[in-house]
């Protein structure tokens, strides 16, 4: 069968967040960036979001690669 698009998905998901999460960590120091949001740091809070839902649609797509496929039953021959 072709590719299932959880892998892309989960792994676009992933990247972007971790990418968000590492700006996050490394500006968590300068209080003028995140004046705007109330101090609360949204890089790390979002970013923590997509590497969960990315890790989620990643874990998804190997448990469905473990499982064989379904078979069609076969047809009773009379």
């Amino acid at each position: 069968m072709g590719l299932d698009i959880r892998w892309p998905i989960g792994g676009l998901f992933s990247l972007i967040g971790l990418m968000m999460l590492v700006f996050g960590a490394v500006t968590s120091s300068n209080a003028e960036l995140y004046k705007r949001s109330l101090g609360i740091n949204v890089n790390i809070c979002w970013g923590s979001v997509l590497v969960v839902f990315g890790f989620a649609m990643l874990g998804m797509a190997w448990r469905a690669a473990k499982m064989p496929l379904a078979t069609a039953p076969a047809a009773d021959k009379k």
